[in-house]
């Protein structure tokens, strides 16, 4: 007996839906875990000792020469030491190598740097020792411990200290009571100046915390600066290319109008020579219609008495055989009237 399969409207939608989601959650788990997985990820673990983190975070940067190689994918506390682990791609690790956590910025961003010595291979299931590792000292920790020793300091003490040592070389050398002396000004200096000193370095712990915890948005900002920088370039690039794609199109252009002018001025000059017929024939036509006319006047005249034609012919007639020839010339008779 064969089964049929049910269909997907109508099996249970709760179930249906638990399982999607299900899978949506292991999808994205192995898609926000995509760099660790083995075949995915690639690349090659190390662990290494530090006495101390500085700073160092999961995430941060591994370069070798000043290039970048892999990253730091974790920094945890094991018993009194660091255990840092990072993973590189492509690169030789040796048995002698050195590590060390650099300072990349000057807002305290740290990454590590990796010297490859060695004439072996690393292990990576072997730890790097805390011998071949070391740790900066941070600038914000030194001005914080510098700010801490200032107020620890009793400065009337101090310069109580110094004028007992100026009193007691009072009777020595000339230059060793000068010396002295300006220890013991120094010293009176410190003092009245031990409240202004305590607020400079107060106040410039506040600032070397503040910067450190702006460090995010000076980074924000350098990156927008620099994606600015690249659309100026590219923008650059596209007008420049705009202006070599003008300069050649306008040198055709011009070899075009040179090819075509030699063509074309013979043409040009027959065209003129056409237009010059035109204007004699033109010239003509208008004379010949002047003088068409009287003609054609007259002779509407002549033909216009209905079917006959009025004429007159002068001097048909000889003078002599007139009663009454005209004075001079041939003239029309005179009508009645007249």
């Amino acid at each position: 007996m064969i089964r049929r399969r049910k269909r997907v409207a109508d099996r249970d939608p709760i179930a249906v839906a638990i399982v999607g989601l299900l899978l949506m959650s292991l999808v994205g788990g192995l898609a926000y875990s995509a760099e660790d997985l083995p075949v995915v990820g690639g690349g090659t673990t190390y662990s290494a000792d530090f006495t101390e983190a500085a700073g160092l975070r999961s995430g941060g940067e591994v370069r070798i020469a000043g290039m970048k190689v892999g990253k730091v994918t974790r920094v945890a506390l094991d018993g009194a030491k660091v255990r840092v682990d990072f993973r590189v791609e492509d690169v030789w690790i040796g048995d002698a190598s050195t590590v060390a956590i650099a300072i990349k910025t000057v807002l305290g961003d740290k990454y590590l740097a990796v010297d490859p010595l060695g004439t072996g291979a690393q292990k990576p299931e072997e730890r790097i020792p805390a011998s071949r590792t070391t740790s900066p000292y941070d600038v914000v920790t030194a001005f914080q411990d510098l700010s801490g020793t200032i107020d620890q300091i009793d400065t009337e003490k101090l310069a109580q200290s110094l004028d007992t040592l100026a009193e007691t070389f009072s009777g020595t050398a000339p230059g060793v009571r000068k010396t002295l002396s300006g220890m013991s000004a120094l010293s009176k200096t410190i003092a009245t100046r031990d409240d202004a000193l305590a607020t400079l370095f107060q106040n410039t712990k506040k600032v070397s915390g503040q910067l450190a915890d702006r460090t995010s948005d000076f980074e924000a900002l350098l990156r927008d600066g620099n994606l600015l920088l690249g659309e100026l370039k590219r923008r650059r690039q596209a007008i420049h290319g705009l202006l070599v794609g003008t300069r050649t199109m306008s040198e055709q252009l011009s070899g075009f109008v040179d090819d075509n002018q030699k063509k074309l001025k013979p043409t040009l000059q027959a065209l003129g020579e056409v237009a010059d017929v035109l204007q004699r024939n033109q010239d003509n036509l208008d004379r010949a219609l002047k003088l068409t006319a009287p003609y054609t006047r007259l002779l509407g005249n002549a033909l216009g008495n209905g079917r006959w034609m009025d004429g007159y012919l002068c001097g048909l007639v000889p003078n002599a055989y007139q009663a009454d020839p005209p004075a001079a010339g041939c003239l029309p008779p005179k009508q009645e009237g007249q």
